[in-house]
């Protein structure tokens, strides 16, 4: 698997713990008084956020990604929902590396 497979996998993953602990997790804690829900959603998605780091330098370090393309990925990756579009953008360049292999 390529690094930048791995990549787009920790990026829907982290994505969507980002989205259980915004949209779960925090309405859990502060409109109904469970703060367990914060504190474990929070610590999955800054495991997860590590991971997803690491996982962004290696896909820059094998892959033809540019340090533009993976400050831009890592800041959508602070913006709820920003992983979904990094996701697509990763696919695109999947597809034209795979074209440009075959060529």
């Amino acid at each position: 698997m390529s690094e930048l497979k791995k990549f787009r996998l920790i990026n829907k993953i982290e994505g969507y713990s980002f989205i259980v602990l915004l949209f779960v997790a925090m309405p859990l804690k502060y409109n109904f008084g469970f703060p367990l829900a914060t504190k474990v959603a929070g610590m999955l998605h800054g495991l997860l956020f590590m991971v997803f780091v690491y996982q962004l330098l290696e896909a820059t370090r094998e892959t033809p990604l540019t340090k533009k393309e993976a400050l831009y990925f890592f800041i959508l990756s602070l913006i709820p929902f920003g992983s979904f579009y990094t996701d697509k953008l990763c696919k695109a360049k999947e597809e034209a590396e795979a074209i440009t292999i075959k060529a």
